[in-house]
């Protein structure tokens, strides 16, 4: 299946990439943070594409026999959801959203990860 987190990782960012997601950006946050491996950070369209995105991850990661508790917190009509899969944990942002809460920024030591 995955070889390791990062597999992992970049099998959720390219699930979002392939629903058009825009601006994702994977951060390795092991070696500054606890609370998980990496995060993926990415921006939705609309309510109805941030829906879409997040309705994808679940539905893939059944698909695939990912089991891991994955969690979600938020709503499509917030502008923001977050997917707690674990070492993995995924942002998606309405573009005010994103820029307003601006975690790349608080997040800056990371280290970036290549789609």
């Amino acid at each position: 299946m995955f070889k390791n987190t990062k597999d992992l990782t970049l099998f959720f960012a390219r699930l979002l990439d392939e629903k058009k997601a825009k601006d994702t950006v994977i951060l390795d946050i092991n070696k500054i943070s606890f609370v998980a491996d990496y995060f993926i950070i990415t921006t939705a369209q609309s309510p109805a594409h941030l829906k879409t995105l997040l309705k994808n991850i679940l539905e893939r990661s059944v698909d695939k026999g990912i089991k891991r508790n994955i969690r979600c917190e938020g709503n499509p009509q917030t502008g923001w959801v977050l997917i707690d899969c674990g070492d993995v944990v995924i942002h998606i942002f309405s573009e005010n959203k994103r820029n307003y809460y601006n975690l790349e920024y608080i997040w800056q030591e990371a280290k970036k990860i290549s789609l």
